[in-house]
């Protein structure tokens, strides 16, 4: 496995997206590339970009969304750190060999073809570790 190559994303879990923005978007000034209706997950988030990085706010759509139970059991804030990797398969593969605990066994792929998955936090001492293979973009 290749090391991670840099943080993608932080992910705060927030009751209402529009909301959120008034503190992360107006009063912060961090710019809204934009927000997504994602409904493999049951969440929509909003894409603030910072350096490298970006902010992401996630809201729930659905009492159904793992996102709203997440909601639910332990309040809105920090959700998840999320690590980019050149290679998610090998990724998860050696993750798994050496112990640690996948909440996706298999890569899923967003909209733009960017590949991700979770790592539990039992697995990280309290984190959970999301891993993206960005997409290949033509040029």
């Amino acid at each position: 496995m290749t090391a991670p190559i840099k943080i993608n994303h932080v992910a705060i879990v927030v009751e209402d997206v529009d909301v959120a923005l008034k503190f992360w978007h107006e009063a912060l000034g961090l710019p809204l590339q934009h927000v997504e209706h994602n409904e493999d997950e049951l969440v929509n988030i909003a894409f603030l970009p910072l350096g490298e990085g970006e902010v992401e706010l996630i809201a729930p759509f659905t009492p159904e969304s793992g996102v709203a139970k997440y909601l639910a059991k332990k309040g809105a804030g920090l959700h998840h750190l999320c690590l980019e990797v050149e290679d998610i398969d090998a990724a998860l593969t050696q993750l798994k060999e050496r112990g640690a605990e996948l909440i996706t066994e298999q890569p899923k792929v967003r909209p733009d073809g960017t590949r991700y998955g979770f790592v539990h936090p039992k697995s990280t001492g309290g984190v959970l570790l999301e891993l993206y293979e960005k997409a290949l973009t033509s040029s």
